[in-house]
């Protein structure tokens, strides 16, 4: 599973950004400060910083040089609208990209999917059964062949796949899902989107093998 660093000292963007790069199959680290995310980048195999400029400790551009010089890893920065300075100063520092706050979720990914190809770190092909899930390009196939998912189904698909071996509650994946789309997913919905992704998915839709339910709990994938 490809890793990002978020190295950002807003909790809400934390969380936010979290919560959206998890349901898109990314595993995410964050640090709030130089010291934090030099010692992250150090303990764990980072393919991808996400980082802002100005930090608890420290400040972004002190963090892209080290990171540079000793990992050789994806920079992208997230500098404040209209601050032509940093952003020159981030690309003369070796950043791969920038992207200019406030800015939306999908842009976002979007650029992060780009910056992985290009530097060869698309390190996200995840495997269920005959299923095959492919992070960066934002693929599903079956058997070599495209099962076409929605959007909804395909976030479904990457929370069960990054949740391997837990039992994800109903109100778990409402609340993901919620999360995620940005408008309100409701129970019936979800019994629904789960119906439709099974029959995709299973050989068998009728005796799931692959997304199995939980009586009295909810769902798990192993």
């Amino acid at each position: 599973m490809t890793t990002i660093l978020l190295v950002e000292d807003d909790p809400t963007i934390i969380s936010t950004l979290t919560e959206f790069l998890s349901s898109e199959g990314f595993s995410v680290l964050s640090a709030v400060g130089q010291e934090s995310a030099l010692q992250t980048a150090q303990s764990h195999s980072i393919d991808l910083v996400l980082l802002d400029i100005s930090l608890a400790d420290g400040n972004g551009f002190s963090v892209c040089k080290a990171l540079k010089a000793e990992y050789q890893m994806p920079v992208i920065f997230l500098t404040a609208s209209g601050d032509e300075y940093s952003t020159v100063t981030g690309f003369d520092l070796g950043a791969d990209d920038y992207i200019a706050k406030p800015f939306r979720p999908r842009e976002l990914l979007s650029r992060i999917r780009n910056i992985l190809r290009l530097t060869g770190r698309s390190n996200s092909v995840m495997q269920l059964g005959n299923v095959t899930v492919d992070t960066v390009k934002g693929t599903a196939v079956k058997n070599g062949h495209d099962l076409y998912l929605s959007a909804l189904e395909y976030r479904l698909l990457l929370l069960f796949l990054t949740n391997r071996g837990a039992v994800m509650t109903r109100t778990m994946l409402l609340e993901s899902l919620w999360d995620a789309a940005g408008e309100f997913v409701s129970d019936n919905t979800l019994t629904v989107y789960i119906k439709r992704l099974r029959d995709k998915i299973e050989d068998d839709p009728q005796d799931p093998k692959l997304i199995r339910t939980v009586r009295g709990m909810g769902y798990k994938v192993e």
